[in-house]
């Protein structure tokens, strides 16, 4: 029995992977150079999520932060679920659905590029700052499952994942994700000149 549980979750993975090159590459590609644009004239990205999204969001963070695969400048870049007394303070006062879109209003800038990733599309927090972002002149891309939710009316891009399965969306996440900061970690140390971050070298 838990033979066969491992293998249709891995089955089912692979089936909704199979389908996620012909679903989501043409708004990969579009996000991919939103991207690039930002950090080569001098903005950062904000991503936000809840719960496993939540988790997303903070691992993405750090590949532009850090380094993917590359050796290149830090790219600035915040997941805003990690500080825990700004959004429980936030959601005390405000309300949670604010936990996210009252920092995008402190943090951000036109230009920015916002991130919400919610697999359902629907999640009240998520939409609020996306509204906000939009608002406010970033570059919105949302991530989420097939059916696209309300997010599908607030974001300049959405990537899609094939699925209606919370697991399986998730999985298409971090690999939409590891595909997109392959590709902007590629075209900055190309042309590092090109991006306007200060940085200190020893």
């Amino acid at each position: 029995m838990t033979d066969n549980i491992l293998r249709k979750n891995i089955e089912r993975s692979i089936e909704v992977h199979s389908r996620l090159l012909e679903a989501c590459l043409p708004a990969m590609t579009v996000a991919a150079g939103a991207l690039i644009e930002a950090y080569r004239t001098g903005h950062k990205v904000l991503f936000f999520g809840n719960g496993g999204s939540a988790a997303d969001a903070q691992h993405l963070a750090a590949e532009f932060l850090g380094r993917y695969l590359l050796e290149r400048q830090p790219m600035p870049a915040l997941a805003l679920h990690t500080n825990s007394s700004a959004v429980t303070s936030i959601a005390n006062d405000y309300g949670y659905e604010h936990a996210f879109s009252r920092q995008l209003q402190a943090l951000a800038v036109a230009g920015d590029v916002a991130v919400g990733i919610s697999t359902s599309g629907n999640s009240q927090n998520i939409l609020e700052a996306l509204t906000v972002a939009r608002k406010m002149g970033l570059y919105t891309i949302g991530l989420t499952g097939a059916a696209g939710g309300r997010m599908r009316e607030l974001v300049d891009v959405l990537i899609a994942a094939p699925s209606d399965e919370t697991p399986r969306i998730q999985e298409c996440h971090i690999l939409v994700g590891h595909a997109l900061c392959d590709a902007v970690e590629q075209a900055i140390a190309q042309s590092p000149a090109a991006m306007k971050v200060t940085a200190t070298h020893k």
